[in-house]
């Protein structure tokens, strides 16, 4: 007797499109993002913008941005903000410049100090927020003035008078781990392709392309490890659930206060970096690096797919977000187009955002 096995499908399981699938991607608006302006430029742009040049030109400023619009996003993403990571830029770049510079301590010393006086700090913040309950959004404004406040008046008192620190360059000449944290990775292997004609070169043989801007493989490296933590570990869950509802998370067991006093000590990690790379790089420091990033970060980690409620987003729509301001700010040197509408287009792609990111919550929750 043979018997006929028939599927039972339970009607609570509705099978999803891929579209629909994809719609449910933080990263979806970002990526959307890159391949409009892209295509603006494209055809309105010189052709030099898309040569491997113009590539790297666009690139380094998207990588500062990014570290520190990563930070900003995984904070998010645990519900919190942090408006103190641009100045915090300045301040560590202070504390940095002036520990190579005015007390000639060497790189091995100095990088690993400025990053426990940025965790000191950050979990300062932390600890404002969480032992107080008030908005972060708040107690980080007051940071923000009063750690760039703290970057003027202590430039002043290391340089005599002046608000900007020099010298960085000769007290790190010959420092082994300079070439980590400034100029460019790899120049043998630009050589190498610019002798075998693969990438275009002066009349002297010279690449015009000298190697990749460290900055550029710090913002992927930053970009692939917090993706990892969000998405293959348990801490990236605890993220999410922090920031979704505090209160369940913490009845189920997730250290939501570590959690979240992590997050601000990782956004001033993230500030510190910034911070190193750009003293290196420019040979100095002075009270008004990172003048405004904090928005900037927050902007591209909402066009990254983050919500301002918290508890959704990822590591990847930030570093995408991140290059479209690099692409739209060197992009528009290429352009006849004023350059004063990059400030229209901050707004504008926070607004845009923030309405695409809110259609996206609703579909996913449900909500009407």
């Amino acid at each position: 007797m043979a018997t006929e096995a028939t599927a039972v499908t339970d009607e609570r399981i509705k099978d999803e499109t891929f579209f629909a699938r994809m719609m449910k991607k933080p990263e979806l608006g970002a990526i959307a993002g890159v391949i409009l302006v892209t295509v603006f430029f494209l055809f309105t742009a010189d052709s030099a913008m898309f040569t491997l040049a113009g590539f790297m030109n666009f690139m380094s400023p998207a990588a500062q941005l990014g570290i520190l619009a990563i930070g900003a996003a995984l904070l998010m993403i645990g519900g919190e903000f942090d408006l103190s990571v641009g100045s915090m830029v300045a301040f560590f770049g202070l504390f940095f410049g002036a520990c190579v510079v005015t007390f000639g301590v060497p790189l091995i010393i100095a990088i690993p100090a400025t990053f426990v006086f940025a965790g000191i700090v950050g979990a300062i913040n932390g600890q404002i927020v969480l032992r107080t309950g008030l908005p972060s959004f708040i107690v980080t404004l007051a940071f923000l003035f009063i750690f760039r406040g703290l970057s003027l008046v202590g430039l002043k008192w290391a340089t005599g008078g002046s608000t900007q620190l020099r010298g960085v360059r000769d007290a790190v000449e010959g420092d082994f781990l300079a070439p980590f944290f400034s100029g460019d990775a790899f120049p043998g292997f630009f050589t190498m392709l610019a002798n075998m004609d693969l990438i275009d070169k002066f009349k002297n043989g010279t690449p015009k392309v000298q190697g990749i801007p460290v900055e550029i493989l710090w913002f992927v490296l930053v970009a692939l490890l917090a993706t990892y933590v969000l998405l293959k570990t348990p801490v990236g869950n605890w993220i999410f659930a922090s920031g979704g509802d505090a209160n369940a998370a913490s009845n189920s067991g997730v250290p939501v206060r570590n959690v979240k006093l992590g997050l601000f000590m990782l956004t001033a990690f993230c500030a510190t970096l910034v911070a190193i790379i750009t003293v290196l790089d420019s040979g100095s420091t002075d009270a008004r690096r990172g003048f405004q990033k904090e928005f900037e970060a927050i902007i591209a980690a909402v066009i990254g797919g983050c919500l301002l409620t918290g508890g959704y987003g990822s590591a990847i729509g930030a570093f995408f977000g991140s290059i479209i301001f690099g692409m739209v700010l060197i992009g528009l040197t290429y352009t006849q187009i004023d350059q004063d509408w990059y400030l229209v287009f901050l707004g504008g792609m926070l607004l845009i955002a923030v309405l695409f990111n809110n259609m996206i919550r609703k579909r996913v929750t449900g909500e009407r």
